[in-house]
């Protein structure tokens, strides 16, 4: 990806900064509801970043008044009524983590509502951020429908079982300071833009780290995390012994050993 932004009518942009990637939501005329031409773009950018040698960290975040209000049910209709989901293709990595997750570090930052399907991709990220203003909702059974994109997983997982059933069951929302309480989101800041700053910072802070240890940070929590504990265990010594011979393990030493900062290349 080179460096700069999208055309402007894009529904999802893109702008590199050095080592970090900026993803942003853009149908702010529709409070960024997600429809299919931007569910399928998203996930063309996860796929390009995750396999972007020189891309380190992503942050996703909201163009305009509100992160995401989820899903534009009206543009997913005629789809839901198949009864098939949305279909991937090659090139593509589902925003959702439903399949696969990204091995690179994912920041996302919320303001303003962050509802549904705006709230799921939220909860796919490894670092999560909150404006004092965001709005958390998980409303969807209060419209006949249910939390299909992975709350029922993830939300569960992160804030505990009757944390998520308060808010999934009634379809009540909920603010930034709940969410840090319920431990949904990391930080708080005063408002979006020092929220979309604060998330860059920690991108930066990420991306000076030596990649192959973030990447293997990740695939072993995530291991873990999805039922295989025992075989997480297993791994580290293995994955451990292969940082150790990599040219970034010996950049590390070298660089403590000088008194100056690493410089990392990922191998």
């Amino acid at each position: 990806m080179d460096d700069g932004c999208t055309e402007s009518g894009a529904k999802i942009t893109i702008e590199r900064r050095g080592r970090i990637l900026l993803i942003g939501i853009n149908r702010p005329y529709a409070h960024n509801r997600i429809d299919p031409e931007a569910y399928h773009a998203l996930a063309k950018v996860y796929y390009d970043y995750d396999h972007d040698s020189s891309l380190r960290a992503a942050v996703l975040f909201g163009q305009g008044e509100n992160f995401s209000r989820g899903v534009d049910v009206d543009a997913f209709t005629e789809l839901a009524k198949t009864g098939k989901p949305t279909t991937l293709v090659e090139g593509e990595l589902d925003p959702l983590g439903k399949i696969k997750c990204l091995s690179k570090p994912l920041i996302v930052v919320a303001h303003g509502d962050t509802w549904n399907m705006g709230h799921e991709l939220l909860l796919t990220a490894d670092i999560r951020i909150a404006a004092a203003d965001a709005r958390f909702g998980q409303d969807e059974n209060t419209h006949g429908r249910f939390p299909g994109g992975g709350a029922t997983v993830r939300f569960v997982r992160e804030a505990g079982w009757a944390n998520a059933m308060r808010y999934m069951l009634t379809g009540d929302h909920w603010g930034a300071d709940e969410a840090r309480r319920i431990g949904v989101v990391q930080e708080i800041a005063p408002d979006r833009e020092k929220a979309l700053a604060l998330g860059i910072e920690i991108a930066e802070r990420v991306a000076g780290c030596a990649p192959l240890g973030i990447r293997t940070t990740l695939a072993s929590a995530h291991l873990a995390i999805d039922g295989a504990e025992n075989a997480a265990y297993r791994e580290l010594d293995a994955q451990y012994g292969a940082l150790y011979r990599t040219n970034d393990f010996l950049e590390g030493r070298k660089a403590e050993a000088e008194g100056r900062l690493p410089i990392y290349v990922g191998n």
